[in-house]
């Protein structure tokens, strides 16, 4: 009996930990249409410097060619969208990372984000201003 304790043991811890590494928000997700409900995009959410930032990866509509953030401002103005980084700086708090600010390429406004693991597979996205009862949410589901 000790020696199946002694296998079991290590066995679940490497289980558990395996499962919280794959429960985190860093991957690629697939973004949803608010009108339309179909894929939009492929971002990638990734860690650098001990925050977190995204970009867009792919462009699921093949009629949209090499879109130009034309309404952003800065030095986001007349980036390409693909590989646009529009998830700036967030930072883990509890089960959330906030703090930071989302970009919306269509209209070019920079707003106040969070985003937070639904379950494995989806992704909670909150855009606001002000306060986060202002906005709007989003949710994204894991890209295979």
């Amino acid at each position: 009996m000790k020696i199946f304790r002694s296998i079991l043991l290590p066995i679940s811890i490497c289980a558990i930990s395996f499962n919280l590494n794959a429960q985190d928000v860093f991957g690629k997700w697939k973004t949803i249409d608010d009108s339309s409900g179909e894929a939009r995009s492929v971002v990638e959410i990734y860690e650098r410097e001990g925050r977190v930032y995204g970009k867009i990866i792919e462009l699921i509509n093949p009629k949209q060619q090499d879109p130009i953030c034309d309404k952003c401002c800065c030095e986001d103005k007349d980036q390409p969208v693909v590989g646009l980084e529009f998830i700036k700086g967030l930072e883990k708090d509890g089960d959330e990372y906030n703090g930071g600010k989302i970009l919306d390429p269509e209209n070019g406004k920079l707003y106040k984000c969070y985003i937070q693991l639904e379950d494995p597979e989806t992704l909670k996205v909150r855009g606001y201003i002000g306060f986060s009862l202002l906005g709007r949410t989003q949710y994204w589901y894991r890209a295979d």
